[in-house]
């Protein structure tokens, strides 16, 4: 049995809680807060809810830790730590920071003896995985990237630190003009405003100026001023009856030529549809989970990303079963 730890007990930490009940050769051991651990509970019978602070001491104790934190400010800071004490996996998804984030990692795992595999999810993760096996089969083509129509947690946040919203949920839309362009191998040309709308559902506090809202989210930069975005003003009520989940999703396209002359058109494409993007996404690490301890028991270390591990370290299959059932 593989011994997991689960640092931070939020959406993603819940997730992960449930896949290790799906995979007969883990199990739970412990559960890390910063929280007062006596007001968290957690699903599994049996299982502890430690303090951050008592992580190290347990070491021993577990095969692999799995890192919930988020991107911003956790995982930069607790993945290199925990890495000298344990074989750690995160989500790490600030694409432009993932270099810096790995050679942090690296050097603290190669000291240490330990496997850490960071950016795994779905996107950096399995996406990332799609746009390298694409680029391969199709050299001569060109990779594009749709995500939803999903909630983005990140652009519902920036909503809610206007003055004068009481909650907010933003989703980001491809636009079907632009993916059947791309499904039919044109090859076009897209701008950031071309892709995605971006829809957002606010609750304004009482008194606040809506119009003035309004015209904060559509002009923010970085998040809305690139982008068609509309703003609808609903009630909580509303918030909570149509916009309580956690949905996401996306497409990953390459489009292609073959031939001599390139006269034959090719185009692979992987989609998404998710109902809750942070079960999905703790699916992804927990195989990724099994994968690192599998290398670490075979003598690697290091950090590594989701390009560096076989596919068959994933699965609890054999490899005689996998090349009896799936190849």
């Amino acid at each position: 049995m593989i011994r997991v730890g689960i640092m931070g007990y939020g959406n993603l930490g819940r997730g992960i809680e449930c896949a290790i009940r799906q995979n007969a050769d883990m199990e739970l051991k412990a559960v890390f807060t910063r929280r007062d651990p006596k007001t968290v509970k957690i699903l599994t019978e049996g299982v502890k809810v430690y303090s951050t602070e008592e992580a190290i001491r347990m070491k021993d104790e577990l095969d692999i830790l799995i890192l919930c934190g988020g991107s911003a400010t956790d995982l930069p800071e607790q993945t290199k730590e925990y890495a000298k004490y344990f074989n750690v996996i995160d989500s790490f998804d600030t694409h432009a920071r993932i270099p810096e984030h790995y050679a942090n990692v690296d050097a603290v795992a190669k000291e240490s003896g330990n496997i850490a595999i960071i950016s795994s999810g779905w996107d950096p993760g399995m996406f990332s995985l799609n746009r390298l096996y694409a680029g391969a089969v199709l050299p001569a083509g060109k990779d594009y990237t749709f995500w939803g129509k999903g909630v983005s947690q990140g652009h519902s946040d920036a909503i809610r630190r206007i003055e004068g919203v009481a909650n907010a949920k933003q989703y980001t839309i491809p636009i079907e003009k632009a993916l059947e362009a791309v499904r039919g191998g044109s090859n076009p040309e897209l701008t950031t405003r071309e892709k995605h709308l971006r829809e957002c559902f606010v609750v304004a506090k009482e008194g606040a100026d809506l119009a003035k809202i309004e015209q904060e989210i559509k002009t923010m930069p970085n998040y809305f001023a690139d982008y068609d975005t509309i703003v609808h003003f609903i009630t909580e009520d509303e918030m909570q009856r149509d916009h309580s989940g956690i949905p996401h999703g996306g497409f990953v396209i390459r489009s292609g030529k073959t031939g001599w002359e390139e006269e034959h058109n090719h185009i692979i494409e992987y989609s998404l549809k998710l109902d809750s993007n942070p079960e999905f996404t703790a699916s992804v690490i927990v195989a990724y989970a099994r994968a690192a301890v599998r290398m670490k028991e075979e003598g690697m270390t290091g950090c590594k990303t989701v390009f560096d591990v076989a596919p068959a370290y994933l699965s609890p299959l054999s490899g005689e079963e996998l090349r009896a059932h799936l190849l």
